[in-house]
């Protein structure tokens, strides 16, 4: 079983190791020529729209799995990403038609905000991205589309609740750091904001919060040994994280929520990184990267 979001990263890690010389050239355009094709061609699709989940052998939707909105976004952030990275004509060929194909408008269901997804036989979800979190890619991507657009106005549509924790307020939803991290990952919104805020400014402060948040329980962590988010666990998965406190939090460490936040604090993300390399282990890091 595999995520069409793990797809979008997927397509972006390509082009860092084709960057930094991890596998050949030549074989990395051809697994993205690869992969732009199947998803192109052989990858059951509405709309443009892919199912959450599905066979890796096959394509085919795994029982239950929505046409989700937010996955399929993740995909055209990959897309366009090696569209971007790679001077090759089929890759850019491939990655405009799967970016135009995807008719944003009919995900709105008539709504002012974007459906999370939709089911073939109940049809649209009624939970909508409606909050900060997650979703900026979803409205640019959007916006942005040569084809199937919306109206910019529809940025404006999404609540931006504020969140209070200790000497930070910052705009989030109660929800897991990787929110703050997944959109950011494309899209560079340093020295930029909107009406309502600087997003890397806010992003800064959202990790700020997260790790004191962690320091809150010293029992398990530290300076250079912190932070939670969304992942699997020893009883499966949980969207854990903080402030507000979500989730079974039992010391668990998270590579991810330090890793994702890179950007945004550097050099205490980064401290955190080798103190877990220190402490497991290349093997165990290995296998925690994976």
């Amino acid at each position: 079983m595999a995520s069409i979001a793990s797809t979008g990263f997927g397509l972006t890690a390509l082009c860092i190791a084709d960057r930094r010389g991890y596998l050949p050239h030549a074989q990395i355009v051809e697994r993205v020529k690869t992969t732009l094709e199947w998803h192109l061609n052989n990858l059951p699709e509405v709309h443009g729209f892919f199912y959450h989940f599905s066979d890796t052998e096959t394509g085919k939707r795994f029982s239950g799995s929505e046409l989700s909105s937010i996955d399929t976004a993740l995909l055209p952030c990959g897309i366009l990403t090696a569209r971007a990275y790679f001077a090759d004509e089929r890759i850019k060929l491939l990655d405009l038609q799967l970016y135009e194909r995807v008719d944003w408008p009919w995900m709105l269901n008539g709504g002012k905000t974007f459906s999370m997804g939709w089911q073939p036989d109940t049809g649209f979800l009624n939970a909508r991205w409606e909050h900060y979190c997650e979703l900026i890619m979803i409205y640019l991507l959007a916006i942005g589309s040569p084809s199937h657009s919306v109206a910019p106005e529809y940025w404006r549509n999404f609540t931006r609740p504020v969140i209070h924790y200790k000497s930070y307020d910052y705009i989030s939803g109660d929800d897991p750091i990787f929110t703050h991290q997944y959109s950011q990952a494309w899209y560079d919104f340093r020295g930029k904001r909107d009406a309502f805020a600087d997003y890397f400014a806010n992003s800064v402060t959202a990790t700020r919060a997260h790790k004191a948040f962690c320091l809150s329980y010293p029992k398990w962590y530290s300076d250079d040994y912190w932070g939670i988010t969304a992942s699997d666990y020893a009883g499966g998965y949980t969207a854990w994280g903080g402030p507000p406190a979500q989730g079974p939090i039992d010391g668990t460490v998270v590579p991810s929520a330090a890793a994702g936040s890179l950007a945004f604090l550097p050099a205490e993300c980064l401290s955190v990184l080798r103190t877990m390399r220190s402490k497991w282990g290349k093997q165990a890091w290995g296998a925690m990267a994976l």
